[in-house]
């Protein structure tokens, strides 16, 4: 066997610039010297980067997933970012931090994380969507259509190494348990979860042989924290070819813009736009929901790239889609479905304005 890689994403909001719209660059240079400095051999290489307020640091290593080292040096690197946002007097500095000081990893801390071991192909490329202003459950209808919709990916159809199909690791956030659903012949099993995306969220992607192919931070931050803090803006990594998606098969579905939760003050339903890191700042009403997705060629560990793979022009109709909707969805205000239904509202800031108002309510005669 060869040498396994683990590359590892881990992000947080840990102060934004002007609002929740974008970071610092201060805060994102900071976070690039934490890194050189203090990685001592831990690392093999790095990328730091950001999509509207979220730092995201990618990171390639021989550690594992769940390494203390990893994590712990992670979570430095956002500490020493905080420390600048409060300088700055940057707004929901360290937000994401929800402890004072690291447990030996990063789960439950609040920084969301993914990461994937495995043995480098010939050939490896792979792209890292982070998404802002929304949730975990945003990736359940791409990823079902990157590898289980044979009208998304014509391999699942034509290419002998996926068209036996692959196993997909659903999360229930509130119960805190996963099931294992394998398609094509327990797809409509499958999208009774997925289709929940507040509740059920695909966390990985398996190849038939048990080959990881793709896998999500599932952190539900307003969980960790009890109350709303801010959203969860979560990453995905996918690997594509040989055996796996192609790369415009991994980017197909962000064509046709889908309903997420969050946008402002999260609470509330939009179009994920798929932009260019140059256009991953979101202004209007804290939005829409925006996903980028940068893809690189692992080299023996070596991140070659990234390419800006949403600044194709051929992803401007599902920018302008993505507007149409918004400008019909804002048209509702505080109505539903623009607002998030009132079971999708517990973690938010409205149950204290509920609290002032439950004791007039009277019994109906």
């Amino acid at each position: 066997m060869g040498k396994k890689i683990t590359l590892t994403v881990i992000k947080a909001d840990v102060g934004g610039f002007v609002g929740h719209s974008e970071v610092h660059p201060a805060l994102l240079e900071k976070a690039q010297d934490y890194l050189e400095q203090n990685s001592n051999g831990l690392l093999i290489d790095f990328y730091v980067t950001h999509v509207g307020d979220d730092i995201n640091l990618i990171m390639t290593h021989e550690k594992g997933v769940d390494s203390p080292d990893i994590h712990s040096l992670a979570w430095d690197a956002f500490k020493a970012a905080t420390e600048v946002a409060k300088q700055l007097k940057l707004y929901g500095a360290g937000q994401d931090l929800l402890h004072d000081a690291f447990s030996g990893n990063i789960k439950g801390m609040g920084p969301g994380f993914t990461e994937i071991e495995f043995e480098e192909r010939p050939s490896e490329p792979v792209i890292v969507f982070m998404a802002d202003k929304t949730e975990p459950g945003a990736w359940n209808y791409p990823l079902y259509k990157m590898f289980a919709d044979p009208f998304n990916t014509i391999g699942l159809v034509i290419d002998p190494k996926m068209h036996s199909g692959f196993k997909f690791e659903v999360h229930d956030l509130i119960q805190n348990k996963k099931i294992i659903l394998s398609t094509p012949e327990e797809v409509y099993d499958l999208l009774v979860l997925i289709g929940a995306c507040g509740r059920y969220c695909i966390k990985a992607v398996y190849s038939k042989s048990g080959q990881i192919a793709a896998s999500s931070t599932t952190q539900k931050l307003n969980f960790l924290a009890g109350k709303y803090v801010g959203k969860d803006d979560p990453a995905l990594i996918v690997r594509c070819q040989s055996g796996f998606p192609a790369v415009g098969e991994a980017l197909e579905p962000f064509s046709n813009p889908h309903l997420v939760s969050g946008w402002m003050r999260g609470s509330h339903s939009g179009p994920l736009m798929p932009v260019s890191m140059k256009e991953s700042t979101p202004t209007r009403f804290d939005g829409p929901p925006r996903v980028v997705a940068l893809g690189f060629q692992l080299n023996q560990g070596k991140l070659v790239g990234p390419q800006d793979l949403f600044a194709d022009v051929g992803f401007d109709r599902a920018r302008e889609k993505a507007n149409e909707i918004a400008d019909y969805l804002r048209h509702l205000g505080p109505f539903e479905p623009h607002r998030l239904h009132l079971d999708e509202m517990e973690y938010t800031t409205l149950p204290q304005v509920m609290k002032n108002l439950k004791d007039r309510f009277e019994n109906i005669d």
